[in-house]
This record gives C-alpha cells, structure tokens and sequence, in this order.
C-alpha cells in the first residue's frame, strides 16, 4: 500500500518513521518548511523512550503537488488544522483511498456512518463549523482512529517518542472489514498496535477522557501529569471534570472499560510529561481547546447534560489562547533569578 501522513509531527512523523522502519516501502509525508528541508536532507529520525536513536531514509517528503495518489492518508494535524487542507486532499486521493483521522477529541465524524440512530449525521460544530469538513470528506473513506502514544517533534525532522504504542482503529459502523485488518497489520509490522475495534467511539471517550481535563489543566497550571495527579486540589478537579464527562458519554450509550480512578492512574504513571496543550502553550501555538473541550460541552448541551467544571476550563483556557493570539505571545515557566 502507498501511505502518505499529511502533517509528519509529533504523532504523525512518528508514525511515518515506524512505518517505514517496519517494511513499508512506499511512505510518504507531505510537510512544509523547515520539516520538509529536513527530511529531504536527513531523512526522519527517531528517539525512542529508551534514548535509541533510529533513521528512516526512506520517506519521501513532498508538498501536495508531488505526492500523487495514495492508498492510506493519515491525518496527522491536529483538528483545527483540518479545514485548511481541503482544497488539496483531493490531489492525493483515488477511489478507493482510506482516511485516518489522527486528531484527538470528538472528531468531525462522530455521528457519521451509523445508520438510524439517535443524532445521525450531526455537525459537531466546534470542531467543523459548518460541516465543512463533513461535507467534503466522504465518511466511507473514513477508518475512526484513537491516539495513545506521546512524542515530541523536538527538531525538524526529529521525533523523540516517550512512551505508548497504541493506535486502535475502527470502522465507523462498527464491522470487521478486511482493508481494516491490512491497515490494522501494517501497523504493527512497524512496531505500533492497532487492534481493530467495534466501538472506536467508545474507545475515543476512554482517550477523551484524560484529554479534555489534563490538557487544560496543563496549561492553566504549566504542570505535568503527574503534578496535577499527586496535587489534590487539581486531581479533584480532574475526577470532576471525568465524572461529567461520563455522564455525557452515557447518554451517547457509550460504556468506559476502565473505572474514573485507574484513569487518571494511568495519566500518573505517564509522569513528568506535559501534555500537548501544554506545549502549544509553551511554543506560542494555538491550542487544541474545542475539539478537546468545546465540543464535549456541545454534546453536553445536546443531551440536556450540566458540566459547570467542564465549562469553567474552558472559559479560563479560551481567554489564555485569547490573550496569547492578541498579544502575539508565548506562555512560558521561567527559573527565578
């Protein structure tokens, strides 16, 4: 299968380079600037958790012109950098293509690809206002994909993974297909899980569920997951924020596998990571706020469902992403002295 990763950062060069690294022969990564200088030059290297250091020369980094039609798209951006893309998706894809959504949160497809069920076919419009993205990508196309691991792109063309190896897939009705299983062990020929799942919808609220609280409280607080998991005050509100949270998700009829407290146990054992939020924080970026948040509190209001904590994040992180874009500035930890 020919594979092209739109966006080669953090999770999606780490991808790239796994792929390659495992066999795939015919990788693609359509990136821009610096990234693309870089991998042209060096090819794209990897830094495991445990500091080896490993390069795939094999991965061919072009812009949308020149990466001619693929098999597999994964989209590697992060959601609000979806719409953007659509007037070139087109050029790399034929009719059999598949798209992988790497984005965290609820994705644009949600309520797609169901059938008759309760809100088919509703926009999710924090994250696709409009339903512009819905309306451009067909959802037959789609296989729903959740993202564990987390890396950095610490330099162009240099990834450094800190730990996690799981990319669940699934399709959006929930059947076992055969272009599920090749992608499913394509995947892990290059070292990552993707076990093929019935409810990936499921699944997204499990990772949603440390998303939507950790981020924000991240980068309100410049704290790592493990600081806001052994503060009290702020894993209180963590559990709060959960606890709302699976309220909405059970009103969708989606069931979580593992309880509120091995969650943010889990998040703990991640240690001194800083979330991605975090880092968009740190490096001036914008942050990833509504399809992490904003859209939770849309499916909150959708189901008649309160989340005074959930919405009280939000509020304080929105004005930090406000006042960062107005002032043109970054937010940043500094020693004294």
């Amino acid at each position: 299968m020919k594979v092209c990763v739109v966006g080669a950062g953090a999770i999606g060069g780490l991808v790239a380079v796994r792929l390659a690294l495992g066999g795939q022969d015919d990788v693609t990564v359509v990136v821009r600037g610096a990234n693309l200088e870089a991998i042209r030059a060096n090819g794209m290297k990897l830094i495991e958790h445990d500091g080896t250091e490993r390069v795939a020369k094999n991965i061919r980094a072009c812009t949308w012109d020149d990466a001619g039609p693929q098999d597999v798209v994964i989209l590697g951006m992060k959601a609000h950098q979806v719409e953007p893309i659509l007037p070139d998706l087109d050029k790399i894809l034929h009719e059999d293509t598949i798209i992988i959504p790497m984005q965290n949160g609820i994705p644009w497809w949600y309520f797609q690809g169901q059938g008759d069920v309760p809100h088919a076919n509703q926009t999710v419009e924090s994250v696709d206002p409009g339903g512009k993205i819905k309306s451009a990508i067909d959802p037959r196309r789609i296989l729903g994909c959740v993202v564990y691991p987390a890396s950095e792109l610490t330099a162009p063309g240099v990834i450094h993974h800190i730990e996690g190896d799981r990319f669940p897939i699934g399709e959006l009705n929930g059947a076992i297909t055969e272009r599920a299983q090749r992608v499913s062990e394509m995947f892990q020929r290059g070292g990552l899980k993707a076990p093929v799942l019935e409810n990936i919808r499921s699944e997204i609220w499990l990772k949603l569920w440390g998303n939507l609280t950790f981020n924000p409280i991240s980068a309100l607080t410049h704290s790592t997951l493990v600081d806001i998991c052994q503060f009290p005050l702020t894993r209180e509100l963590a559990a709060a924020m959960m606890t709302e949270a699976q309220t909405v998700a059970h009103k969708l009829n989606i069931t979580f596998r593992v309880p509120l407290e091995k969650r943010i146990a889990g998040a703990e054992k991640v240690g001194k990571h800083k979330t991605s939020m975090l880092q968009d924080v740190e490096a001036g970026r914008d942050p990833e706020i509504d399809a992490l948040v904003g859209s939770v509190i849309e499916l909150a209001k959708l189901t008649d469902t309160p989340v005074p904590h959930i919405e009280t994040t939000f509020a304080l992180v929105k004005l930090l992403a406000k006042t960062m874009q107005e002032e043109k500035v970054l937010v940043r930890a500094q020693p004294l002295g």
